[in-house]
């Protein structure tokens, strides 16, 4: 509340969480803002990780085995039956809420983000996910999956949305000559998530089971806490820097043909998405996206089936394999997917970075082209019996998957301006909620046609991976489209001056530092915080190594 003096009227100090509060000042070490998008990151990129939780829920009644339900039980009355245990097909369910909320979340409130600042968009999505996780926690004890389903699905997805898209402005104008390396950074964390909380899942599952219970729910309250410690440090962490900031020394590039691609002026969120340029920039990411979410989702059965005996040294075929044999070759099968889970994240900040110096459009062209080909020689590949090869070209094509959902923001600030990119890539997440849908569907029913026709297991996935390298095609076309953004879908200054004051942003005056070398004061600060963010994410790492190890014996 402002007092009177006799000066005049103070200025009320704005609200804790406001936009306004958190507008840097000089000296601020701008290498502080990555640290705590990664806090964030790392905590909702366990979604990716939640099937840690299945085989144990799977028999939550029963722990040793489950409680089957009733053969005449409906669907409904399964949902509330507290008698039987939950098979995983029901559970299955909570992943797809994720992806389906994380998609219109960010799209319905990425507007309403730019205005109200990154803080307080983190600690509401700190609120929904470790909210959604206690909610879920009940369910679990209560034995009540629409709680699950609630909890974790629907309000936790609305978590993830926000959170996800929360540092994507912000990074983007503290980084404006290294757009793709920040956002990058920060999506990484989301990939490497499930690398840290998974085995950490684990860990509490077996620290809390008995012989009476599971021990998930009691996990879930652990995570729940340590989730939220870590989303709130991330959100109170963040600053944004005054309307006009440039890191000390850097020149904009000029406006030439060479970086045609890249604008100085900026777009509203309303006008983008009736563009052309983001209806090809949604396809992009979807048939990107599609191919290789299909790819992530069957890498573990697909490596058994094609290769079978081979993997142990012999030339059995799958079905020939006796039970020892198969648990062997799924422990290998279980390393070939850490290992893509790695190239997965690698590739995020790699390629993101990358894009800095070859062009977005062009890094594009990369994954499109390269994937083609990778995906029409993996058959042969295959057949020929070349497992090294193989998993090579599956690591080059999970180091693209991640590529492209971390260059896709610098893509949206190239050609739609900054003042608005978080809101324009939140309404461009849809595409990867289709992609959801699109890539496993493609997958999974096209192996079952296979092999209902007679097909060999080792020959059931030539079609689909043929399938996928078409898509590719079509996302190469879909990219080469791609031009710079006509004149008349820019705003004028006079509706970027009301936007900005909209979002509450720090214009330029007499008063306001534009330019500025971050404080030695403050080295000491971004190192301790590269470093909670860094172990957690050192040991997933290295936990996932070790599983991985069993691929090269």
């Amino acid at each position: 509340m402002s007092t009177s003096t006799e000066a005049g009227v103070i200025a009320a100090q704005p609200a804790f969480l406001s936009k306004e509060r958190i507008i840097a000042k000089p000296g601020f070490n701008r290498w502080l803002v990555p640290p705590a998008a990664l806090a964030i990151h790392l905590c909702i990129g366990m979604a990716y990780g939640f099937s840690v939780f299945w085989l144990p829920l799977s028999k939550a009644l029963g722990v040793t085995a489950p409680v089957a339900c009733a053969p005449d039980m409906s669907f409904i009355a399964q949902v509330f039956s507290s008698q039987c245990d939950w098979p995983i097909s029901m559970l299955g369910w909570i992943y797809t809420l994720f992806f389906i909320f994380l998609g219109c979340s960010a799209a319905v409130w990425g507007g309403w983000l730019e205005h109200a600042g990154p803080r307080k968009a983190g600690v509401v999505s700190a609120l929904c996910w470790c909210g959604g996780l206690l909610i879920s926690a009940l369910g679990i004890y209560t034995h009540q999956i629409w709680l699950m389903w609630l909890g974790s699905g629907v309000i936790g997805g609305i978590g993830l949305g926000l959170g996800y898209i929360s540092p994507v402005s912000t990074l983007i104008k503290w980084f404006p000559d290294k757009r793709g390396m920040a956002t990058g950074m920060a999506i990484m964390g989301f990939g490497g998530g499930a690398m840290v909380g998974a085995p950490l899942a684990a860990a509490l599952m077996s620290h809390f089971a008995s012989p009476t219970g599971v021990g998930v729910w009691q996990s879930f309250l652990v995570m729940a806490a340590i989730y939220f410690v870590f989303m709130i440090g991330g959100a109170l962490s963040y600053r944004v820097p005054p309307t006009g900031w440039k890191p000390e020394g850097w020149t904009p590039p000029a406006k030439k043909a060479a970086n045609a691609m890249i604008t100085h002026r900026h777009v509203h969120v309303n006008v983008a998405w009736k563009t052309p340029q983001f209806r090809l920039v949604w396809l992009v990411l979807c048939l990107n996206v599609s191919a290789g979410i299909g790819i992530l989702g069957m890498a573990s059965p697909l490596l058994q089936e094609v290769f079978a005996g081979k993997l142990l040294g012999n030339e059995l075929a799958f079905g020939q394999l006796d039970a020892s044999q198969l648990a062997s070759i799924a422990a290998i099968a279980a390393g070939f997917t850490g290992l893509l889970s790695l190239f997965n994240i690698g590739g995020r900040f790699f390629w993101a970075s990358f894009s800095d110096y070859l062009g977005r459009k062009n890094t594009y062209f990369v994954f499109f082209a390269l994937g083609f080909a990778l995906y029409a020689l993996i058959p042969n590949l295959g057949h020929l019996g070349n497992v090294a090869l193989f998993v090579a070209a599956f690591c080059i094509i999970l180091s693209m998957y991640g590529g492209g959902f971390a260059t896709v923001p610098a893509y949206l600030a190239d050609l739609f301006g900054t003042q608005m990119v978080g809101a324009i890539h939140g309404r461009l997440l849809t595409a990867w909620a289709a992609a959801g849908v699109l890539g496993p569907v493609l997958v999974n029913y096209l192996r079952e046609y296979q092999l209902s026709i007679g097909v060999e297991r080792a020959a059931a996935y030539d079609i689909t991976l043929y399938i996928l390298a078409g898509l590719l095609v079509l996302g190469f076309l879909c990219n080469l489209l791609v031009r710079p953004v006509a004149d008349k879908y820019f705003m004028t200054d006079a509706e970027l001056a009301a936007e900005q004051a909209l979002g509450h942003d720090k214009g330029a005056d007499s008063s306001t530092v534009l330019e500025w070398k971050a404080s030695s004061g403050s080295v000491p600060l971004a190192v301790a915080a590269w470093l909670v963010v860094g172990i957690p994410l050192a040991w997933g790492v290295w936990v996932t190594l070790q599983k991985t190890a069993v691929l090269f014996h």
